[in-house]
């Protein structure tokens, strides 16, 4: 390397470790966390893309937008409720504190009167039976495929788990209730057939194997036309007429009827109607965290608690925190995004349309995560070009758009209105990055109907 290679000019890693901004760095991010961006900072030098003297504030930048997690913020601008790749459901400001409090140390199993050993979760317990009356006992383990997995294991390990072949459902990410069961070692009685299922049929299929009916909402399709199925209020009184316990996987997480989704099944109904448990996931409708929720009759709820396997699906410390702050505090963001007032979506829309000079037209968003399939929610979306997308998607904040028929939709019923100023810079900053648009989108020509579905 020649004398007068500006190469040699670079700073060394140990003046840039020792730089006072480094070393508070250092504070909230692991030490090989800093060393990686200071040498891939030097390496950008060496490739001559940096000059030597931008080497120092390019590390400063760096750390300073280095975060300890990967994971990045996103507004949610589809209309999806239970946005599954964006974690599904958003939780609560009560939900929030809750975490955050319970980072640290908690009595999750201890009774600081007496000082002695508790039951694990008792507030979570006691929010989800307050919840939900007709429930006798509850169980929160890590999420509503282990509570499933649990059920069957403890109830018909080795046996037979009855079930409508209408209900052999695949769920997110081409995980197969079938197969999921027969993982535990319980065997498939599939009665009636893929779109008309009689309580006859599962009367004939009950026998001396028989460890529980199953009965499975198929959340994320419906089957029309000529069909026929079971509720529990008729195979509940089938059931305990064998003395086999009913099993009902509702999925979606609705503990009690929303007059909004007048077709999706809940857990109080169910169990008023005659489940022995139902199972429910805690970040969808319920709108809390990530959690697989039992509740039910005493006695079977037991049996899963007290079943080994129980330990290795319980949930953590954080989530039950969630859990029972998701259930004692106000409204959750879900509930709102559900029940948001379609004039009041319209005036947002026309607020940002107006600032980037774009059309609102009508879009109908969805409940997501598997709930109320093909139930409309009724708003509307700012159209933008197709082209914003990716620079909305790669911006701060980051904005996930829904983008249909040649168009970038903006529904705002999941962006919190007090993000909607963040929402229009994201956008003004995504339109100026296009070649051509100087601000402003596209005259919406072609499409008055935007993103109906």
């Amino acid at each position: 390397m020649a004398q007068d290679d500006p190469r040699r000019l670079i700073p060394r890693t140990d003046q840039l470790m020792g730089l006072p901004a480094v070393r508070r760095a250092r504070e909230r991010l692991s030490e090989e966390v800093v060393r990686t961006l200071v040498r891939e900072t030097q390496e950008r030098a060496r490739r001559g893309e940096l000059a030597p003297e931008q080497v120092e504030p390019a590390v400063l930048a760096a750390l300073a937008a280095r975060s300890a997690s990967t994971l990045t913020p996103v507004l949610n601008a589809t209309g999806v409720v239970v946005h599954t790749n964006l974690g599904r459901a958003p939780l609560s400001a009560a939900a929030t504190e809750a975490l955050v409090a319970a980072a640290g140390y908690v009595d999750v199993e201890l009774d600081l009167r007496t000082g002695t050993r508790s039951r694990r979760g008792a507030g979570a317990r006691a929010a989800l039976l307050a919840a939900c009356p007709p429930a006798e006992d509850a169980l929160v383990v890590n999420n509503g495929a282990a509570a499933l997995v649990l059920a069957t294991t403890a109830l018909a390990a080795g046996r037979e788990v009855v079930i409508s072949r209408g209900e052999l459902v695949e769920i997110g990410a081409g995980f197969r209730l079938p197969e999921l069961i027969e993982s535990t070692g319980a065997r498939l009685r599939e009665v009636g057939t893929t779109n008309r299922t009689h309580l006859r049929d599962y009367a004939e299929a009950i026998g001396p194997e028989t460890g529980c009916l199953l009965k499975v909402h198929p959340s994320n399709f419906r089957v029309e036309g000529f069909t026929s199925g079971v509720g529990p209020e008729d195979l509940g009184p089938l059931a305990r007429a064998h003395g086999v316990p009913l099993v009902a996987d509702l999925g979606s997480g609705l503990l009690t009827p929303d007059p909004r989704l007048p077709q999706e099944p809940d857990a109080a109904s169910a169990l008023a109607d005659g489940a022995d448990i139902v199972i429910a996931s805690g970040d969808k409708l319920l709108g809390g965290p990530q959690a697989g929720v039992v509740l039910g009759r005493a006695e079977v709820v037991a049996r899963l608690a007290g079943h080994p396997l129980a330990r290795a699906v319980r949930a953590d410390k954080l989530t039950l925190a969630a859990l029972e702050a998701t259930l004692a505090g106000g409204p959750t963001p879900v509930v709102q995004a559900l029940h948001a007032d379609p004039d009041r979506l319209r005036a947002r829309a026309e607020r940002l349309a107006a600032a980037v000079g774009a059309p609102v037209v009508p879009h109908d968003g969805r409940v997501g995560g598997g709930g109320a399939p093909g139930v409309p929610l009724p708003g509307w979306a700012v159209r933008l070009p197709e082209a914003a997308a990716a620079p909305l998607r790669a911006g701060r904040p980051a904005v996930l758009p829904r983008v249909h028929d040649h168009a970038c939709l903006l529904d705002l019923r999941c962006v919190p209105e007090p993000d909607d100023d963040r929402l229009l810079a994201a956008v003004r900053a995504a339109l100026s990055a296009l070649d051509g648009t100087a601000g402003r989108a596209d005259d919406g020509a072609g499409d008055e109907t935007g993103g109906t579905r």
